[in-house]
């Protein structure tokens, strides 16, 4: 049976006559999922998934690490389509996500549940959630989210290939939640005259050994604040691999 909160954006999608789908009720599916915070990241034309809507107090810090740090939960769902459900990240292997596990529970997140969106073998994101509590979800609360991750899987698909539905639709802002930091990375990879994968590399870097969100050192490159070069992850002996 499908849960009442779905039933109700199922029917505000049908109705909706604006651009595009009806925007996402994040806040009433984490509460749906038992989770304090819930996060969509998209990727319906094959590159890196990005955080496009969230909901709690930890989410976007949570996203930003793994994107740092180039591992985790939610970046393995959209990659590989994997099902991963971790109700208590302080069991959680340090061999899968080296030094993850310790950061994401220094920000008081202690259960994590990422299901991918996908259609057929196509990757199209994850849906990942959290909690600041361990316990796994109920059969319930994963059959829920089973389910909204392929209603949001079919939505994102349909926003992706159809000419008459927005491609920014599900944002909660006009733009995605790291659009700066790819223009950080392009800026980054001009000045130096190398390639956005390198670009990034030094921006996850310089982020990772000082403590930093990823999102607030594309900023200060942005702003001119912050001066990056190749040399600068040679002093750095902590930088991720990507």
């Amino acid at each position: 049976m499908t849960h009442p909160v779905m039933t109700a954006y199922l029917l505000a999608l049908s109705s909706h006559t604006g651009p595009g789908p009806a925007p996402l009720p994040m806040a009433d599916f984490a509460a749906m999922l038992g989770l304090d915070g819930l996060g969509l990241l998209l990727s319906p034309t094959g590159g890196p998934a990005q955080l496009v809507q969230s909901h709690g107090e930890h989410t976007d810090l949570l996203e930003d690490l793994q994107q740092v740090q180039g591992q985790g939960p939610s970046l393995d769902a959209a990659r590989f389509g994997s099902l991963l459900l971790i109700p208590d990240i302080a069991e959680c292997s340090s061999e899968q996500w080296p030094g993850l596990p310790a950061a994401v529970q220094a920000l008081g997140i202690r259960a994590v549940f990422a299901f991918p969106l996908r259609i057929g073998v196509i990757g199209l994101g994850a849906l990942s959630g959290y909690r600041t509590r361990p316990g796994p979800m109920s059969s319930e609360q994963l059959a829920d989210a089973l389910g909204l991750a392929e209603i949001l899987a079919q939505l994102t698909n349909a926003t992706a290939t159809h000419t008459d539905l927005a491609p920014t639709a599900l944002l909660d802002e006009p733009g995605l939640h790291f659009a700066e930091v790819h223009q950080a990375t392009g800026m980054l990879a001009a000045q130096l005259h190398s390639d956005c994968d390198n670009a990034l590399i030094l921006l996850r870097g310089h982020a990772f050994s000082h403590d930093q969100s990823l999102l607030s050192i594309a900023r200060d490159v942005l702003a001119q604040r912050l001066h990056l070069d190749d040399n600068d992850n040679d002093n750095d002996n902590d930088t991720p691999q990507p």
